[in-house]
């Protein structure tokens, strides 16, 4: 189940990058009085931009539902390894624990 939501989420993504990099910006109407509105007939009289703004839009949900599905998951996975028998507290013995050393470099020997 994992593999298959994360594959999903890896297409989503790359679909998202796409349609965000096919997207004119702003300042891209001026090309249209050079003779670029020609091609903008294949999308209909509006242009491409309200089909790849819902097509984005789309994704990005998709994207996000994805997210949340995969955090969820990992939350699942997490959950179980509370049960793998590690102690949450190691308690030293007294005898096991090395005797303090000084580093203090004033106190060291010199040769």
């Amino acid at each position: 189940m994992e593999k298959i939501v994360l594959l999903i989420h890896v297409v989503l993504a790359i679909g998202v990058i796409a349609f965000v990099l096919l997207q004119r910006g702003k300042g891209a109407e001026a090309g249209a009085s050079f003779g670029g509105g020609a091609s903008q007939t294949v999308f209909g009289s509006e242009g491409s931009g309200n089909f790849l703004t819902r097509t984005t839009g789309i994704l990005v949900t998709g994207f996000f539902v994805t997210s949340m599905a995969l955090a969820f998951i990992a939350q699942e996975k997490a959950r179980g390894l509370d049960n793998i028998n590690v102690p949450s507290a190691v308690q030293a013995v007294e005898g096991d624990v090395p005797a303090a050393v000084n580093t203090d470099s004033s106190v060291l020997p010199t040769e």
